[in-house]
């Protein structure tokens, strides 16, 4: 219903007042706050390059989202990357330290890499809704796109129009390219998906990663070197030499 309300009053100049007032509303049931800027921020964030603390007991077959992937889909061990487009930490891990796991552990098809987007903006919002729209095969190449660029899009006036760009660029109309970000379908689920990091997963940052298999589940907070990774990986791929 709320969804709705945003639609109708988004839909007229003269209403743009009351539009953002009732997004903040519907934003802050999801999860978002108004930050001193006026920006929706995740309520609750932290930076997650700084938390040090035990995650909480997950599972071991707890429903980790699977949209998006690489490698091996029958892997048994994944590493689950929670990120988000506009964090600069998690820039840093997916074009610096990312690139090297893929090409050690997931192009040898030892374990899979799962990235689900954890907004924690409006920007990396609208960001994760266009790169739900570009053909599947080409999700990675868009988000390594959406990562290169981010001071681009993060800093400008109008980051959405720079945002709809890249989808241009990427195959989508700028048609498709608006009613993806008007799919309230697919925010729900991006936004599940959130919740549950939060709520399930003790998430309070980005980047945020869990390196899981049937036998046992690690997580990581923040960038770590990728000495650290690797040992983690190594000793999960190791429980199944035994």
């Amino acid at each position: 219903m709320f969804e709705k309300i945003i639609k109708r009053v988004s839909a007229t100049v003269a209403g743009g007042i009351v539009f953002i007032l009732v997004s903040g509303m519907y934003l802050s049931v999801k999860g978002f706050q108004v930050d001193d800027n006026g920006n929706f921020v995740l309520v609750n964030q932290a930076s997650a390059a700084n938390v040090e603390e035990q995650p909480k007991e997950i599972p071991l077959d707890f429903g980790f989202p699977q949209e998006h992937f690489l490698g091996d889909k029958n892997a048994k061990v994944t590493l689950y990357e929670y990120s988000s487009f506009g964090c600069t930490h998690c820039a840093d891990f997916h074009l610096e330290t990312l690139p090297k796991i893929v090409k050690d552990y997931v192009d040898a098809g030892l374990i899979k890499l799962v990235f689900v987007p954890f907004p924690l903006d409006k920007n990396s919002m609208d960001a994760a809704l266009l790169a739900e729209c570009v053909e599947k095969d080409k999700y990675f190449a868009f988000a390594d796109v959406l990562f290169k660029k981010q001071r681009d899009w993060g800093l400008s006036f109008n980051p959405q129009k720079v945002l709809l760009q890249y989808a241009s660029l990427s195959g989508l109309t700028k048609e498709k390219a608006e009613a993806c970000l008007r799919n309230d379908i697919t925010a729900a689920m991006i936004l599940q998906n959130r919740k549950d990091g939060i709520d399930k997963l003790g998430i309070q940052g980005t980047p945020t990663f869990f390196i899981a298999s049937s036998k046992k589940i690690d997580a990581v907070f923040g960038i770590k070197p990728l000495e650290e990774f690797k040992k983690i990986i190594d000793a999960q791929l190791d429980l199944y030499k035994k």
